[in-house]
């Protein structure tokens, strides 16, 4: 079941006392902060969530997502030369928004709002869980597909295949 989150601008889902029925995950203690690089600085500066980030951004995310796919998948991979899954969502969003993100996909679950799959926008994340505990995030590029660094590489695949939905 997929999990998703806001980080880049959008509605907030209310999951009333701490949980999501769409998702079953908790809410609470979220953080609602995030480190990023203001351009021209090389200093870090504390913002809170959600980031709005403009078009531009969000299409330089989309042409790093297309020039990824087919990138080999590698265990704690966080560059082109293999990535995994959280090192993928990490390497971009630190590329194209200069945000700096945790390394794992359960500490990124952790971040910013919970929001309803159809309330999803493009540049959100969203995280899968089996056994109970985060195991994997993707960026959603819209129309019921995201973006993310499988076994096989990375691809692009849809939230209405088995294994994701």
């Amino acid at each position: 079941m997929a999990i998703v989150l806001a980080i880049t601008g959008c509605q907030s889902f209310d999951a009333g006392k701490g949980f999501d029925r769409d998702c079953k995950y908790s809410v609470k203690n979220r953080k609602s902060y995030i480190s990023c690089i203001p351009t021209g600085s090389a200093s870090p500066i504390i913002r809170q969530l959600p980031l709005k980030v403009n078009g531009t951004s969000l299409e330089n995310l989309f042409t790093s997502i297309g020039l990824s796919i087919g990138t080999v998948y590698r265990y704690g991979g966080t560059t082109p030369d293999g990535f995994d899954c959280s090192g993928f969502v990490q390497y971009l969003y630190e590329q194209n928004f200069r945000m700096l993100l945790p390394r794992t996909s359960g500490e990124l679950a952790a971040l910013g709002s919970v929001v309803a799959r159809n309330s999803l926008r493009p540049g959100d994340l969203v995280f899968f869980s089996g056994g109970g505990r985060i195991d994997h995030v993707g960026i959603f590029i819209g129309g019921d597909r995201f973006a993310h660094a499988s076994l096989n590489g990375v691809k692009i695949s849809s939230l209405r295949e088995r294994w994701y939905d």
